[in-house]
């Protein structure tokens, strides 16, 4: 078991990591949703981002990991926004065509 020292280390790097990486993909987020393009995003790669994000947090859940919970929490709705607008914007081109 780690000393109490260590325990809140790992605790301060968890936490920066989830302040961190949920903050490098908020512009990306705002942005989208803001300019309503996703001309030049992935749906393969938001489908497997989000899908990964859900993952994380049900393993967080199950670990009682405040750190993957919070920062999955906050992801994945995000995620899941874009990926809703990359559906959308995918399916109207293709009904445009039709």
């Amino acid at each position: 078991m780690p000393s109490t020292l260590a325990a809140s280390t790992m605790e301060v790097v968890g936490y920066s990591a989830v302040c961190l990486t949920t903050a490098a993909f908020l512009p990306q987020a705002v942005r989208t949703v803001r300019s309503g393009s996703t001309r030049d995003l992935s749906f393969p790669t938001f489908s497997m981002l989000s899908a990964g994000t859900l993952l994380w947090l049900i393993y967080g859940i199950m670990r009682r990991d405040g750190a993957v919970i919070i920062a999955n929490a906050i992801t994945f709705p995000l995620l899941t926004t874009i990926w809703a607008l990359i559906a959308r914007d995918r399916w109207r081109a293709r009904s445009c065509q039709g």
